[in-house]
């Protein structure tokens, strides 16, 4: 997957305006301590800086998520295991992490020897060797990979989103699909049953017959926080649903679709007329808070926030649900994998491998699992995780949520045929500013400042101009 050098230099040129503007706003909420307990799963390889007697500080950029927040509050056993290394972090909302992450990266800026990134990244970066490849790593320091790591316990689908043409670069901390969360005691009380697979019209009435504003009730809540990763991941899987695709075949925008403005419309109307308020401020982590704060009833979202719910005050009511369908049955569930990567700058790159190896390791979910509870620890990327009876019974979300991922294709999510991977993004550079410019001109059409099809027609102008400028077209 080589990306042509024009598009390389464009992408990093849009990557440094893109730092300077864009909002912060958090992919989680916090709600993890730092607690004293012996040291487990740190691993007994000495590192090189421990062989030469040397101590070396490796700089962590993630996301403020409860995961990441509970692999920062567990730090201190790796520490402590290898005391010749200090961890520093560097913990951002999502879409700051984002473009500083980025920007540094493409730059070679050097600040950081281990970097949270995602799916959409990791291809894109490794071909370009803006990360080193973690198989090669793990070859030049055998010593350094935590021991009895493991790499065929990845799930398949995992590995291969964070790989290029075979070659693995980054090492999943926790991994995704989406699905229907809701509060049972809610649809009790309203006598509603949500069948396994709703429809996004099934899920809009079940919302409207729950919504209670005047009691601090909401229906629904979804993102509508502008971001490519925060409003576009779940509304790109609404338009697949709905039939529709970012680009033709020959990469011209399709955003004037109908299906387009039949989406947006429908996930207008949802939010305004049986949602929670403030639609646009709303990202990952303010749905997060309504939905365990029992101020909504239903949540459409990563399947990430099961194991957050389940240890919130409304985690004996939660229960799940497929992600909706809409007219086309697929491209309605996403699959996604926060992972650690380490820059081709980082100075510590034995280091790096062997904390990453750490906090990916079996070891660390047994770690979480007896600090936190099974239902805690990161889901998504072993399928020992899945084989553990223990977190089965704790995690009653988890069989769904493996159904989920092992379900979501992001080579064939779309009705129509298309050039690029993905299902709730674009597996391109460019991507990343232009579902960020998109979701500016949504925002305007969630907020009622414009049209749907007026924020539509924007959002294609500018994507077309992208496309052009980028070199898809002629």
């Amino acid at each position: 997957m080589q990306v042509p050098k024009h598009r390389i230099l464009l992408f990093m040129s849009l990557l440094l305006t893109l730092a300077m503007v864009l909002a912060a706003c958090p992919s989680s909420g916090s709600q993890s301590t730092t607690e004293s307990a012996p040291a487990t799963g740190g691993g007994e390889a000495a590192s090189t800086s421990e062989a030469q007697g040397e101590t070396v500080t490796l700089t962590i950029a993630t996301v403020n998520n409860p995961d990441m927040k509970v692999m920062e509050s567990l730090s201190d056993r790796f520490e402590s295991a290898h005391p010749n290394i200090k961890l520093e972090w560097v913990v951002l909302p999502e879409n700051e992490l984002r473009a500083r992450v980025t920007t540094d990266t493409a730059t070679g800026a050097a600040s950081f020897d281990v970097v949270t990134v995602g799916t959409f990244e990791v291809p894109i970066w490794g071909a370009n060797g803006w990360i080193h490849s973690i198989d090669d790593l793990m070859s030049q320091y055998p010593d350094q990979v935590q021991p009895n790591y493991d790499l065929d316990d990845l799930l398949p689908a995992v590995r291969e989103g964070l790989s290029n043409e075979g070659t693995l670069y980054a090492l999943p901390f926790y991994a995704e699909s989406s699905f229907t969360m809701y509060n049972k005691a809610m649809f009790d009380e309203a006598g509603l049953e949500m069948p396994e697979q709703p429809t996004w019209e099934q899920i809009r009435e079940f919302a409207c017959a729950i919504h209670d504003p005047d009691n601090g009730r909401y229906g629904i809540v979804l993102r509508g926080l502008p971001g490519w990763g925060q409003v576009m991941a779940p509304l790109t899987t609404v338009v697949n649903t709905f039939g529709g695709r970012w680009f033709d075949m020959d990469w011209n925008p399709q955003l004037t679709s109908p299906e387009w403005i039949q989406a947006v419309t429908f996930y207008r109307d949802l939010m305004l007329d049986c949602g929670a308020p403030g639609v646009t401020g709303i990202g990952f982590t303010e749905a997060l808070n309504l939905m365990s704060q029992g101020q909504a009833a239903i949540w459409v979202d990563a399947t990430v926030a099961a194991g957050f719910l389940a240890n919130s005050e409304v985690g004996p009511n939660m229960a799940y649900a497929l992600a909706p369908v809409g007219p086309v049955p697929k491209g309605n569930a996403w699959l996604w994998s926060w992972a650690l990567a380490i820059p081709s700058t980082a100075a510590h790159p034995a280091e790096a491998l062997q904390f990453i190896t750490w906090a990916t390791s079996k070891d660390y979910i047994e770690l979480v699992a007896a600090e936190k509870g099974w239902a805690a620890v990161p889901p998504g990327t072993r399928k020992s995780t899945y084989e553990r009876q223990e977190y089965l019974e704790a995690a009653p979300f988890a069989e769904l949520v493996l159904k989920s991922i092992l379900s979501a294709n992001p080579k064939d999510a779309t009705r129509d045929p298309v050039p690029y991977t993905g299902i709730q993004y674009v597996a391109i550079p460019e991507f990343q500013g232009i579902g960020t410019d998109v979701s500016q001109y949504i925002a305007e059409a969630l907020s009622g400042r414009t049209s749907v099809e007026e924020a539509l027609q924007k959002a294609q102008e500018a994507t077309l101009q992208a496309m052009q400028d980028a070199g898809y077209i002629q």
